[in-house]
């Protein structure tokens, strides 16, 4: 194992597909001259020339499009949005186009490409700059939906995320870039679709996904000096999602608690809600409890935003309040 910062992850995950496959390329707005927004292609265009490390245009909705049509003429472009706040810009063709060229020509077309950049809150970025889409994308059938929550997950996801002959969102955060993890070392994958128990106990499972999660985690600590056990389930893909990982840790632990960044309305929680009462009513003791953002646009004011974004001490209170305490 080595130590890497999630942007270095994210860095060999990228160059380690280009150097296997030279129909791999990413383009977006200063992937290349400037090492990335986030520095998350530094020394990629050294290494791989300014034919396979692209600066676009502040355009998303042309590169985006290049993307699409480049996988029909057999590329696997890597496609990176500043934030997926702009990727509403390109969202025609990764909706339009992406998600339904297989289908609509007959399997003709498949379209291996990589939309990748950050989502949801970074601080005091304000409304527009604050969004979660991963329920928007997850929503639509032909795009499966990755959000990895540390390094060794970032660059295992992203490696299959590039192999994969359909269209994957893979959406990072600006605040995990510079936190660092155990990463193995050589190659290896992490297949889409698979959650990882990352915390095993016996009172209550805890599930989320992305940079929230640490949120979980610190709950996780803070309840165990009360005696609580909790399971936490990282989902890491969103779509398709690992509905049986969670039954089986529901099953175990008959309470259920989800964390999620989003707007309260139909995001993933809402669905994975829906999916373990009807398949796990019986093993409930109590409701299910979801966290989410308020239902409002994001603020500016720190204060305001703080008591916006879901926090540990919600996920203590619902943790508490599934177990009756």
């Amino acid at each position: 194992m080595k130590t890497l910062q999630f942007r270095e992850a994210i860095v060999e995950a990228m160059s380690e597909e280009m150097r296997r496959d030279e129909s791999v390329y990413l383009m977006g707005e200063e992937v290349a001259e400037y090492n990335g927004a986030y520095k998350a292609s530094k020394g990629m265009l050294d290494e791989f020339g300014p034919k396979r490390v692209i600066d676009t245009p502040i355009a998303e909705l042309g590169f985006a499009g290049i993307g699409v049509g480049s996988t029909m003429t057999g590329c696997r472009p890597i496609i990176e949005f500043m934030t997926f706040n702009f990727a509403l810009v390109g969202i025609d063709q990764i909706i339009n186009n992406a998600a339904k060229i297989r289908q609509m020509s007959g399997g003709q077309f498949p379209c291996p490409i990589v939309f990748r950049g950050p989502t949801a809150s970074a601080g005091q970025l304000a409304a527009t700059h604050s969004q979660a889409f991963e329920s928007w994308y997850a929503n639509c059938p032909g795009l499966k939906v990755v959000v990895p929550s540390n390094p060794a997950d970032a660059k295992g996801l992203l490696k299959s995320a590039i192999r994969d002959d359909d269209p994957v969102i893979f959406m990072e955060s600006e605040q995990m870039y510079g936190d660092k993890g155990e990463v193995p070392e050589g190659d290896y994958t992490i297949p889409l679709g698979v959650a990882d128990i990352r915390r095993e106990g016996n009172d209550v499972t805890i599930v989320s996904f992305g940079k929230i999660i640490k949120e979980a985690d610190k709950a996780a600590d803070e309840l165990q000096k009360e005696g609580i056990s909790c399971e936490i389930i990282d989902l890491r893909t969103v779509k398709p999602l690992d509905y049986d990982a969670v039954l089986k840790s529901v099953k175990k632990t008959n309470r259920l608690v989800i964390l999620e960044e989003a707007w309260p309305f139909g995001n993933v929680a809402t669905e994975l809600t829906y999916h373990i009462q009807a398949n796990a009513f019986d093993y409930l003791d109590a409701p299910i409890q979801k966290i989410n953002t308020a239902d409002t646009p994001a603020p500016y004011s720190p204060v305001l935003l703080a008591e916006w974004l879901p926090n540990h001490e919600d996920v203590v209170n619902s943790v508490k309040k599934v177990l009756y305490k």
